[in-house]
């Protein structure tokens, strides 16, 4: 049985899989109770060990989030800080994140996505940071996070256009993992869910902070970045049960440690 928080924020979990669901119509803008909402929820998620994936969709066949809510939410430094910390407490979970996107991601909606480690995206999906449109710029991570997953040249295009993308381009760029129909998107975040819930979870957070520190260090510091993940990691119980597994041809039964 789900609950709601900040009555914005439906969290229901089957498995190891927890998901929050926007839920603020008509375009589940994101305001300061969606944020909070969402950041109860993932700190929620976390605190449980036997939790090993978080999903974030939106509710409504049209909208997964059209953007910030300006009167709910406000557009100065201390609602960009609290959405931007947001994203980072994204990266930084030991949770594996995947945005299951329904509808429009644009502004803000868009920077949510692009702090999950996986998107995957209903066939009716659109992308956009229309910011520039209204002279303004992306405040939640857009210019800095979508050249880092796209590529400086594509990512220009967008940013400096603010024109939205559909769902199919956004799967060629590679800002989504899969495309889905409409009806199929649920059970296609679920299987990601359970996919990434699957792997050990001190490789997975590992993983992360590897891939996140190595992005703004020059290739020798980031190696070292890795290697300090590796050793670490490689004294786990956790990395002694995969070894194991492998060799007795079974599946691992991992325990977090």
């Amino acid at each position: 049985m789900g609950q709601v928080l900040h009555d914005v924020i439906r969290v229901e979990r089957e498995g190891a899989v927890v998901t929050l669901t926007i839920d603020h119509p008509p375009a589940n803008a994101v305001n300061g109770d969606v944020v909070n909402g969402l950041a109860e929820g993932l700190a929620s998620a976390e605190s449980d060990e036997t939790c090993r994936a978080l999903v974030i969709t939106g509710n409504g066949p049209k909208f997964f989030s059209a953007g910030a809510d300006i009167k709910g939410f406000g557009a100065g430094a201390e609602a960009v800080g609290k959405a931007t910390h947001f994203t980072l407490a994204i990266e930084s979970s030991r949770l594996p994140v995947i945005a299951a996107v329904n509808g429009i991601a644009f502004g803000g909606g868009c920077e949510l996505t692009l702090a999950c480690d996986v998107r995957i995206a209903s066939r009716t999906a659109r992308f956009g940071q229309p910011e520039i449109k209204i002279g303004i710029i992306p405040g939640w991570g857009g210019t800095q996070r979508l050249p880092r997953l796209i590529g400086a040249a594509r990512a220009a295009e967008l940013l400096l256009t603010g024109d939205p993308i559909d769902a199919e381009r956004a799967l060629a760029l590679g800002l989504v993992a899969e495309m889905v129909e409409p009806d199929d998107l649920p059970a296609a975040a679920q299987r990601w869910g359970e996919l990434l819930a699957s792997r050990a979870p001190l490789a997975v957070a590992a993983t992360k902070r590897a891939m996140h520190a190595g992005s703004s260090l020059p290739i020798e510091a980031a190696l070292e970045a890795e290697r300090r993940e590796f050793v670490d990691l490689f004294g786990s119980e956790d990395a002694a049960e995969g070894i194991s597994a492998f060799l007795q041809k079974r599946q691992p039964d991992w325990k977090g440690r």
